[in-house]
């Protein structure tokens, strides 16, 4: 009878577990060595493949991907040392927001590095999103000769058209998605783009421009624009040897390995094989050299000898535990192996020691990105991108190093927000951090957030912070007011609007408000949200998604009606005559009757795991550590556990509206635990000594420098 009452319990939780292969779950767990509950996760989330799995079980920089899979950034950084041997000027141009100036601060901050003389430019006040003619014009009267866009450009195809009739080059380092016309820059680095070469497409624009920063700092190594060639020649059996050699070219595999099988004494022509062709022009590198001479000359004989780098030496100094290893004992030990679909090889371990050597080596592109991983991680988390792929190692260095950060302005908000003795987390970041600095965007001085980052000065930069913050009071004040001014034109137009969408707004709302406004609408009412402003005879507006939704074939849709649009999955801008608002609302009206409807009835909870009777322990906190980052992409953990016992509650704030603070023991564990918003279930759903059944999170309460892990409960039910 008791188990009964639990599942239909249980089923008003309105809690969904998928099913998962268990034969699945076990293999990975063995594979990768990881806790079977971890490997449930995984599988449940759908991360099964290596090339996955590698993101969340590592940390290492070297997995994130290598920017020269580019096609295009070896154009840019030749353009790019061009203009600094020429002493040419150089204006950067980036977005108002939070990813647009740490994008700038960091692509300018290099130029710097390098005794370039740059500029650069961020809307103020109403200027429009991106490049303008009127800046291109100034610029080009100051005798620029290249632009460099930062998360802005690939919509701005008369402008970029433009600078080139002035004799201007320009640059496009951006992330938003494509519209039909691709501006004819000189070059364009951007994920989104069809055939770009980059196997992750969801960068933030800080993101790509770190891709561009690596690539600099690499051109100064003594490997750049150099054709490498990886060689091992292992026995065969029956006398023969196979020969295996692989190219590449600034660290990419330009084309697939050749693999020949020889029998000495039968090779009249050694030039005439298809190894020695595939190795003419190269750097050819080995490992254990007088090894690979010993083998070499008894395949061609005495006529040719093998002229190559050895980094055996290197190698076991640089990695003392490799010492006296053959290639053949590290593939049984490789890490990096586990996340390979196919069996490594021999010539696939000597590659990847090559790339180990090649950074150990040359420690200033570690350091590079270590040290710009900061600007990064608020950009990504700014520009809610997904925690997934290589951004799951960029956000957890960025995380983990933040407060060591070299920037002192940067370090100056962290101490403001009291976030230098804790460890730190996205909710941190989002909640106290990105707000300021989009704060500035949103009431146009996006500069003074860019100058705080820039300056070296401790006065100049207590100022700026000071303004920072006031700023973002003031931000927070004008959203409160716009919000109650436009709330029941937002009802309207969703009524309007099949409840689908929402569009408002008008001539008193401020421009720079319009993104948080729209995507606080989206959150109300469920559907995505249009927020617009009048500003003489234009109406420029933002556009916020929710649940998945992308936006951007919406607008593409309404794409004559604008005079300029872009963005990216979930957000977007545009700009058009006032005079085509009523034909907007019409045409989004057409859209949204024809397309896929948006679900907005309450949410089945997906759980990731339910936790076995005495399973929440330790190893809960080490799972969810785990799998952090959590955002956009990557949610928090969601659990379900059963029969815990009641031991303590607490009312914070008052009955009517406020939370409740319970402990709950499991075994012999007493944990904390908030049900937020559920002040009004003590003594009527739950009280002291019941037995509860909960689906909640686990995250680190801060306290007195504390981390303690407490139960973020999302429903309970009394078990009777």
């Amino acid at each position: 009878m008791l188990d009964q009452v639990k599942q239909v319990i249980i089923y008003l939780m309105k809690y969904n577990k998928k099913p998962i292969d268990s034969d699945s779950v076990k293999e990975i767990s063995s594979r990768y060595n990881i806790s079977l509950l971890l490997s449930s996760i995984l599988v449940r989330r759908g991360i099964t493949k290596p090339e996955d799995i590698v993101f969340v079980l590592e940390e290492d920089l070297k997995y994130i991907h290598n920017p020269f899979l580019f096609h295009e950034m070896e154009d840019v950084v030749d353009r790019i040392h061009a203009a600094a041997d020429e002493g040419e000027k150089i204006i950067v141009f980036g977005d108002r927001d939070a990813d647009g100036i740490t994008s700038t601060v960091l692509i300018v901050k290099k130029l710097k590095e390098m005794g370039i003389d740059v500029s650069w430019s961020l809307p103020s006040g109403d200027e429009p999103y991106g490049i303008t003619e009127e800046k291109v014009r100034e610029f080009a009267e100051n005798d620029g000769t290249l632009i460099i866009t930062v998360d802005c450009g690939i919509s701005s195809t008369k402008e970029i058209k433009y600078a080139a009739s002035l004799g201007i080059d320009t640059i496009i380092i951006d992330h938003h998605t494509p519209g039909e016309s691709i501006p004819e820059a000189f070059a364009i680095i951007n994920p989104k783009l069809e055939d770009t070469g980059y196997p992750f497409r969801d960068l933030a624009g800080c993101g790509v421009v770190s891709k561009v920063i690596w690539a600099l700092t690499f051109s100064d190594t003594g490997l750049y624009k150099k054709n490498i060639c990886i060689l091992n020649i292992i026995p065969a059996g029956g006398g023969s040897f196979t020969a295996e050699a692989q190219r590449m070219f600034n660290l990419v595999n330009t084309s697939d390995p050749v693999r020949e099988v020889f029998v000495p004494g039968v090779i009249n022509d050694p030039g005439r094989t298809g190894l020695i062709k595939y190795m003419r022009d190269s750097i050819i590198i080995v490992y254990s050299l007088p090894q690979q001479k010993r083998l070499f000359s008894e395949i061609f004989g005495s006529s040719m000898e093998l002229n190559a780098f050895d980094i055996a030496d290197q190698a076991t100094e640089l990695f003392p535990r490799l010492k006296g290893m053959s290639l053949l004992k590290m593939k049984e030990v490789s890490r990096g192996g586990r996340y390979s679909e196919n069996q490594l090889t021999e010539l696939d371990i000597l590659l990847n020691l090559f790339n180990a050597v090649v950074l150990k080596q040359n420690q200033i592109l570690n350091d590079r990105i270590e040290n710009i991983m900061d600007m990064v991680t608020i950009g990504s988390i700014a520009d809610m991108m997904p925690l997934v792929n290589e951004n799951r190692i960029i956000v957890r260095h960025g995380l983990k190093n933040i407060q060591k950060t070299a920037n002192k302005g940067l370090h100056e908000l962290l101490f403001r927000q009291k976030l230098l003795d804790k460890n730190i987390s996205t909710s941190d970041i989002a909640w106290n951090i990105t707000p300021l600095i989009n704060a500035t965007g949103r009431m146009g001085v996006p500069e003074k957030a860019a100058e705080l980052f820039f300056s070296e000065d401790l006065e100049e930069i207590r100022a700026l912070a000071d303004e920072i913050i006031s700023l973002n009071k003031e931000r927070k004040k004008l959203g409160d007011n716009l919000w109650d001014l436009l709330f029941n034109s937002a009802k309207k137009s969703y009524e309007e609007m099949d409840e689908s969408l929402v569009v408002t707004g008008g001539s008193k709302v401020n421009r720079g408000i319009t993104g948080i406004l729209s995507a606080r609408f989206a959150s109300y009412f469920k559907v995505p949200a249009i927020v617009f402003t009048v500003m003489d005879d234009r109406i420029v507006g933002s556009v916020r998604s929710m649940s998945n939704y992308s936006i951007m074939a919406m607008l593409n849709f309404c794409s004559d009606l604008f005079l300029d649009f872009g963005g990216h999955d979930f957000a977007g801008g545009f700009s058009m005559e006032k005079e085509n608002l009523d034909t907007l609302k019409k045409r989004l009206l057409d859209y949204i009757k024809n397309s896929t409807r948006i679900n907005r009835e309450d949410r089945i909870i997906d759980i990731d795991a339910e936790l076995p009777p005495g399973y929440l322990n330790q190893e809960i906190v080490d799972v969810v550590s785990a799998m952090m980052p959590f955002g956009e992409g990557n949610p928090a953990l969601l659990f379900l556990a059963r029969s815990l016992k009641v031991k303590n509650i607490e009312i914070m704030g008052n009955k009517a509206a406020g939370h409740l603070k319970l402990v709950l023991e499991s075994g012999n564990i007493p944990w904390p635990a908030v049900f937020w918003n559920g002040a009004e279930k003590a003594g009527r759903d739950v009280s002291i000594d019941d037995t509860v059944d909960i689906i909640f999170r686990l995250r680190n309460n801060y306290f007195i420098n504390n981390n303690i892990p407490q139960l973020d409960i999302i429903d309970m039910e009394r078990i009777i």
